[in-house]
């Protein structure tokens, strides 16, 4: 069976089987534990077998959630760009400067914000954090590194 990893040929006959999980945080522990062992690492590759989309949905989006969360990323970039200006200001003026690029960004923010999400007109009224998930997490080795790599097909 080959499969392929950005261009990159993955043969059974060319990679050896170290380890398979049930999550990816097992997976990485092992190749973190390999690594702080020396290990090179370069030749560990970790396959996820039946990948598959997951949603979740964390709210309903309202048009004032939409504004709101324009005018929070608003006021972040605001607040850059007026820590930028206010390196360039004289005395206690940059304070003023800070805090009105502030509300400026916020207000900008809200307005496109509120604007993005009536554009879709209800299409999609909900907020969600999508993530990817695979059934099992395969860490396979080079063969050429193999025997070096027997040794953590012991420790698991």
């Amino acid at each position: 069976m080959t499969e392929h990893d950005f261009g990159r040929p993955v043969d059974s006959g060319q990679q050896q089987l170290i380890a398979t999980f049930d999550d990816y945080a097992s997976a990485q522990r092992l190749v973190d534990r390999m690594s702080d062992d020396g290990f090179p690492v370069q030749y560990v590759r970790i396959i996820g077998d039946n990948v598959r989309t997951v949603e979740q949905v964390t709210g309903r989006l309202t048009r004032g959630r939409a504004a709101a969360a324009g005018a929070a990323s608003g006021a972040w970039f605001g607040l850059l760009i007026g820590l930028l200006f206010g390196l360039f200001a004289v005395g206690p003026g940059w304070i003023w400067l800070v805090l009105v690029s502030l509300l400026i960004g916020a207000a900008w923010g809200a307005i496109f914000g509120f604007i993005a999400h009536w554009s879709t007109r209800g299409e999609r009224d909900f907020a969600s954090v999508t993530s990817l998930k695979a059934e099992r997490y395969h860490v396979y080795v080079d063969a050429a590194h193999a025997d070096q790599a027997a040794r953590y097909q012991l420790k698991m």
